[in-house]
């Protein structure tokens, strides 16, 4: 059982142009936000929201207000970053079945938001938390996940009617795909490259790459 955990840890990517447009069956959506609404939350806050957006013409605005980010992206890219930049796909948008909306409400559980006073963004790492969890539930269920990023808060508070307070932290394209890359896409693009794990350990200070022998 452990070994199929880490399957999908590994195995999870994040999603463009795989998507199908296959229905995602209720059950299986239902399960998804249930592995998502039961992630670790700061004074079991729950600061947590998933709007399910199916229609059309909301996927549609949110598309187009995407490609104009694209857009004043690309502008700040010169060379063979801007040719690089160019061959990548940023979205499933109009591919995936559907969208899910992860939001963040500060007010949830507020004003004494038990483990919060010291670290305000205690309540944003806890819809992180149920982001992963969604992530890798949909894995498990053989769906793909993409995160979109190029948009602008506000436009998609008034887009999805959200309250004021409410900030959406993820719009996450949903569905079936024919597979999962083996190489993430920015890799094979040569966009980026993953550290190796050893880069990023360290023992008990900053740049001890090497543990201490604690037997002396």
């Amino acid at each position: 059982m452990s070994s199929q955990f880490y399957d999908v840890v590994h195995r999870r990517r994040d999603v463009r142009g795989q998507f199908t447009g296959a229905p995602v069956p209720e059950d299986v959506l239902m399960r998804v936000l249930s592995a998502a609404h039961a992630a670790p939350s700061v004074g079991l806050s729950q600061p947590w929201d998933f709007v399910v957006v199916r229609d059309p013409g909301l996927r549609g605005a949110f598309h187009d207000h995407v490609r104009h980010e694209r857009d004043t992206f690309a502008a700040t890219l010169d060379g063979e970053a801007a040719q690089r930049f160019a061959r990548i796909k940023i979205d499933g948008v109009r591919e995936s079945t559907l969208s899910v909306v992860v939001t963040y409400d500060p007010d949830r559980g507020a004003p004494a938001v038990l483990g919060r006073h010291s670290i305000a963004d205690t309540g944003l790492y806890s819809v992180c938390l149920a982001i992963q969890n969604l992530w890798l539930a949909a894995t498990a269920e053989q769906l793909g996940v993409g995160w979109v990023s190029f948009y602008r808060e506000p436009f998609v508070r008034d887009l999805l009617e959200l309250p004021a307070r409410v900030r959406p932290v993820a719009w996450l394209c949903l569905g079936p795909v024919t597979h999962l890359e083996e190489v993430p896409d920015l890799e094979r693009h040569n966009w980026s490259r993953r550290r190796p794990l050893g880069a990023a350990v360290h023992h008990d200070r900053w740049g001890s790459g090497e543990p201490r022998d604690r037997g002396r």
